[in-house]
């Protein structure tokens, strides 16, 4: 996967603005992008399953500093310290997809 044309982070609105070349932009609530974190302190790296506490997560996370890695990922700084997690553009693009469905 590419990298994002556009990242943008809009605090006023809680979400984390994706667009990808060709497409339209995507907004994806913190919440969900801090709920997604695929480091070893959120997913057990031994099982993978998932051991972040999504009720643990502050209601009004946010980033505090966001950085590229390389070109395969964002590193997210969240206002809760957390800042461990590498969200390649894979992942992003996962919950860019995931934000774009109906809620059941």
């Amino acid at each position: 996967m590419s990298p994002p044309s556009r990242i943008r982070a809009h605090k006023a609105t809680g979400q984390l603005e994706l667009e990808w070349p060709g497409s339209p932009a995507v907004a994806v609530p913190f919440r969900h992008v801090r709920e997604h974190c695929p480091c070893a302190s959120c997913i057990d790296e031994n099982t993978g399953e998932r051991i972040l506490d999504p009720r643990t997560i502050p209601a009004g996370i946010e980033p505090t500093d966001m950085s590229f890695t390389g070109n395969y990922a964002l590193k997210i700084v969240w206002s809760d310290g957390h800042s461990t997690g590498l969200y390649t553009w894979d992942l992003l693009a996962e919950l860019a997809r995931d934000a774009c469905q109906p809620k059941e």
